[in-house]
């Protein structure tokens, strides 16, 4: 992007991101040469929050001395802890930053004074991280005091989140459903009383402060719902996210000496990786759409979708891929897993698999068979987390397609799944198959995993952020094409044109069922020029309106994905599977 600093910077630049997840324990290092950020080295280990070390630091320690031994630097002093500042001698770093998604959903009870209003904001806001809500109260509920303090006693959230009252609204009612809460922190040992989180009525704040503040850990955050028709979540997560720190610190050894080393500033992974998405839709303003990123990851599914430098982040616990698997097929049924698979398993071998990773979520697929259960899995859990996400975005945004994804430009990808795919076109297919696209849009690899931890250095270096988004980190899979209408399958519904810049030229007619590829190689430009047929619409302004476009080549140049929206699939196992093996057949050719 062609930012740089002065060298008389290079000295204070020296920054340590540690992301530890799930199953693997990272530790990256990033350095200022010739005026730029530029990644130094990783050291990778197993993640050590479980038995039998249980402390999260040892794990984040082995990944720091792989890290010395591939960079050739010292980063801890002669006692053992991360040196920061950078000592004389060299040992040590200007700066860390740190993202945490290992552990459990943390368990939430959800309070507001309307179940489908305020109560149903403070659901929302805590789905904004790793959380899982076990009960909404509220008003409409009709439940005396002494049943919400029954119900708040057997639960033992770790956080207690309240909204209500609009700016200016309501107070008593608000305060009267702080009754069960206090008397629930009053009965319980301090060490069992739940974390209370208030984002209601900012006039409350000192009521609420002087009802719960020597109960309870309280911590007050923006109105989530300023007026009836208006839900504001963003200003409250930064707030949600310290919280989120706390009760980790209380779960898991070595969480506070890491956050510590992060300057108090351990960030959720998926908090981080949406910051990424916020900032990188801010550079792409112009195209009037927004940006997707999603996030397949061990602990959850996490779909963050910006537009414009606004964040609407989901974050879906039950679609992990790692010890609370199975929580997947709560939400679907085993046959929606088994369409995505292009090889025969038996339903009860796919059921053992799912246990199996669930028990022992750091294991890795053995052979083609095991692989392709991981990408079904996948693939099921992106499809089911988009579908939920779309739910709430608001009517608003860009959507020539009400049934459909809206329109973005780029769609990111990160997450083991995508990034650790063996082809390329696997991820491709993952994320077409999963998301269907409409329109035309970019999609992208964050092929080294680094979304998140950029995200979380913003705060300390929004230089490395800003640097550190370019083809090296990020690989532009395609441009994707993908029409929408209605036509007989196998009829003639687009002609294109690629006129390459270094004069080739393609042409294509392309029949609806279909999937095409144009080689372009990555970096190369070129101009298409759309027509489309039967009134087909390709994203250019509407049904049958076709125009030029400019285009830039990725590692599989230029897709057209007409198999329909929304894909539809033979009743037939066999010829479901063939079908898979064609289309991955297409990107082989």
């Amino acid at each position: 992007m062609g930012n740089t600093m002065p060298t008389s910077l290079v000295d204070a630049d020296l920054i340590l991101a540690l992301d530890i997840g799930t199953t693997t324990t990272r530790a990256i290092l990033f350095d200022v040469v010739e005026g730029r950020y530029r990644f130094l080295g990783a050291g990778t280990t197993p993640t050590t929050a479980n038995a039998p070390v249980s402390d999260i630091s040892d794990g984040v320690r082995l990944a720091l001395d792989q890290l010395e031994d591939i960079t050739g630097r010292r980063l801890t002093g002669p006692d053992g802890q991360l040196a920061i500042p950078a000592l004389p001698d060299g040992t040590g770093v200007d700066a860390c930053v740190a993202t945490l998604s290992v552990g459990l959903p943390i368990r939430v009870v959800a309070i507001g004074l309307l179940e489908h209003i305020s109560a149903e904001s403070a659901r929302n806001l805590a789905t904004t991280t790793y959380a899982e809500v076990l009960e909404t109260l509220s008003l409409n509920d009709k439940r005396l005091t002494a049943t919400r303090l029954d119900t708040l006693l057997s639960l033992r959230p770790d956080l207690v989140v309240i909204a209500g009252g609009a700016e200016g609204g309501a107070s008593e009612s608000v305060i009267n459903l702080l009754e069960a809460v206090g008397l629930a922190c009053y009965v319980l040992p301090k060490e069992q009383r739940p974390e209370v989180l208030y984002a209601g009525n900012s006039a409350l704040a000192h009521q609420v402060k002087e009802t719960l503040g020597g109960l309870a850990s309280l911590h007050i955050a923006p109105n989530v719902r300023p007026s009836l028709d208006i839900e504001q979540l963003t200003p409250s997560q930064p707030v949600l996210s310290q919280v989120f720190r706390q009760v980790r610190a209380r779960q898991m050894r070595g969480v506070a000496e890491i956050d510590h080393w992060a300057s108090n500033h351990l960030t959720p992974t998926a908090a981080a990786f949406g910051r990424t998405i916020r900032f990188i839709s801010k550079e792409y303003a112009h195209t009037n759409k927004g940006v997707l990123g999603i996030d397949v990851g061990a602990s959850s599914t996490t779909i963050a979708a910006g537009y414009a430098g606004d964040l609407i982040l989901s974050i879906y616990t039950q679609l992990g891929l790692g010890q609370n698997l199975p929580q997947m097929l709560q939400l679907c049924e085993i046959e929606d897993i088994q369409r995505w698979l292009s090889v025969e398993i038996p339903n009860d071998e796919l059921l053992d698999y799912i246990h199996n990773k669930s028990a022992f979520p750091g294991t890795l697929p053995a052979g083609p068979t095991e692989l392709a259960i991981e990408q079904a899995l996948a693939c099921q859990a992106a499809t089911l987390a988009i579908r939920q996400a779309m739910q709430a975005y608001p009517p608003q945004l860009p959507r020539p397609f009400p049934d459909f994804l809206p329109s973005f430009e780029p769609i990111i990808a990160t997450g083991r799944s995508f990034t650790r795919a063996p082809l390329r076109s696997q991820a491709l297919l993952m994320l077409l198959n999963a998301l269907q696209p409409t329109g035309i849009t970019t999609l992208a690899l964050d092929r080294n995993n680094l979304a998140a931890v950029l995200g979380a250095a913003a705060e300390v270096a929004p230089l490395l952020t800003v640097q550190s988004l370019d083809s090296t980190n990020f690989l532009n899979l395609c441009t994707v094409i993908s029409p929408v209408g209605r036509a007989p399958f196998g009829a003639p519904i687009l002609r294109l044109r690629l006129a390459t810049d270094d004069q080739q030229e393609v042409k294509l007619e392309v029949k609806h069922g279909t999937l095409e590829v144009i080689k372009l190689p990555p970096g190369q430009s070129g101009t298409l020029y759309l027509t489309p047929l039967h009134r087909f619409d390709v994203g250019l302004g509407g049904p049958g309106r076709g125009g030029t476009l400019k285009v830039v080549g990725g590692a599989l140049g230029v897709v057209i994905d007409a198999r329909g929206r929304p894909l539809r699939f033979s009743a037939d196992p066999g010829r479901r599977r063939d079908m898979h093996r064609k289309w991955q057949a297409i990107f082989d050719a």
